[in-house]
């Protein structure tokens, strides 16, 4: 009689300690797809990040082109006349 309890005890202990693994790997694959959601927004905001660095070397181009243009512009109207 005690074998028995003892091996229905041992059963139901088992059973119990399985049950509580499930819902801790549940989490570790919850905590996995918020990782990688993590990830991927890091990545998008990396994207963002290396756009706006392009539109602004492309905008110190553009001022530096048009620096040059009025530069080019005033250079002529103040150079002396010759005859």
């Amino acid at each position: 009689m005690r074998k028995t309890l003892a091996i229905a005890l041992m059963l139901a202990a088992s059973l119990g300690l399985a049950a509580c693994d499930k819902k801790s790997e549940d989490k570790a694959q919850d905590a996995q797809q918020h990782a990688e959601q993590a990830q991927q927004d890091m990545n998008k905001a990396q994207d963002k990040v290396n756009d706006a660095a392009k539109e602004n070397a492309e905008a110190a181009k553009d001022q530096a082109e048009s620096n040059k243009a009025a530069t080019q512009e005033q250079a002529p109207a103040t150079a002396p006349k010759t005859n």
